[in-house]
């Protein structure tokens, strides 16, 4: 067996805004778990949400909850089971589920009546290394993971978890087909990634919304296939989406604009009668102005709601990156050291002038 370090450096976070170095113990594992060997852990708003306190989860923990690397140590059964050995890389899925409530037995095993989230459990909790913000960490008996290519950037690699929810949120969900007006509010990383997804299957006509200060990520948008994009600050957005579909209106809006809550009620104007409204941007739990229900009714509007990344668009999403058809690279804007986290963050959330951030990671000491 190949010889671990006793500890392993992290980033805990200890209250709001606070991210302290600590040195984890190294636990030990049983046969059916795996100890993972961090090469990137990739951050987005939730990341934000999470520091700021708005995801109101326990502490002290670790964050980070997109995390990339090898298997550094693992189980017998746990080997059998992921199809997996030391030295492989494998992508995590955030979600850990309890495979026997009615929810997992229905398929839906990221709903859970007991799920967990890795990023979300707190250090108190054995063995404490549950989050990306470290060098390792701990992989439950109750881990899905996916093999990657080892040859890739892991700056890029670590790009399954923005791209997998593009293919739910934008694709899956609301069974996006061929020939289907979408509509993306917000080019963040998880809108740039519902249009590649909607472009992978052959949507008609994608636009996208955002500020004036997005002007970067809507011409990133254009790059991957975005047909049009709106500035929101300087057009009308609603009148707008109605002229660039004769009026009818788009088959699918889906929300992926964090905080801001105009967007969720522009959405039921901007969606067409019958049409799909996916809702996956939070907004801190705070009510939505001016949002008239009245509008579901008489369109008979299909509203979802959008949580995690499930096995299926983690896969799509894994070979989109493999397959190097599409140039996800130019989405990659920052690599930061494990210990400049808080920096990470805050230029993700346009905190640091000069700087913005689109994609990003955490690379950890080796």
């Amino acid at each position: 067996m190949n010889a671990l370090p006793k500890t392993a450096f992290a980033m805990v976070q200890t209250g709001i805004c606070e991210l302290e170095p600590r040195d984890i113990p190294m636990p030990d594992i049983d046969d059916d778990s795996a100890l993972l060997q961090l090469e990137a852990c990739g951050i987005c708003g939730s990341d934000y949400e999470q520091f700021e306190g708005q995801l109101r989860t326990p502490m002290p923990v670790i964050p980070g909850h997109e995390p990339l690397g090898r298997i550094a140590r693992i189980g017998d059964r746990a080997a059998k089971r992921w199809g997996v050995d030391v030295g492989d890389r494998v992508a995590v899925e955030t979600m850990l589920a309890c495979r026997h409530c009615s929810p997992c037995l229905s398929g839906s095993y990221h709903l859970c009546d007991s799920r967990r989230i890795y990023s979300y459990i707190p250090l108190s909790d054995a063995p404490g290394l549950w989050g990306g913000y470290a060098q390792y960490m701990y992989l439950a008996p109750n881990t899905i993971v996916h093999r990657m290519d080892p040859n890739l950037p892991a700056p890029i690699a670590a790009m399954f978890n923005p791209l997998g929810a593009g293919f739910r949120w934008a694709v899956e969900m609301p069974n996006t087909r061929p020939g289907d007006t979408v509509v993306v509010l917000g080019p963040g990383q998880r809108g740039l990634a519902s249009v590649i997804a909607c472009r992978a299957v052959g949507a008609g006509t994608i636009i996208v919304t955002g500020l004036a200060a997005d002007a970067n990520k809507l011409a990133l948008a254009r790059l991957f296939g975005a047909d049009h994009t709106i500035d929101v600050e300087n057009e009308d957005a609603i009148k707008r989406v109605k002229e660039l579909t004769a009026g009818r209106g788009a088959d699918i809006v889906v929300d992926v604009s964090s905080y801001a809550t105009k967007p969720v009620a522009d959405a039921l104007s901007m969606v067409r009668t019958g049409g799909t409204v996916v809702l996956a941007g939070v907004k801190g739990f705070r009510a939505v102005d001016n949002f008239v229900s009245d509008l579901i009714v008489m369109k008979e509007i299909n509203i979802k709601g959008a949580i995690g990344v499930t096995s299926s668009g983690y896969k799509a999403a894994i070979r989109l990156i493999e397959s190097g058809r599409v140039p996800v690279e130019t989405m990659h804007t920052h690599d930061f050291a494990l210990r400049d986290a808080a920096l990470a963050i805050r230029t993700l959330a346009r905190q640091i002038p000069g700087e913005e951030s689109i994609h990003s990671v955490l690379i950890p000491p080796h």
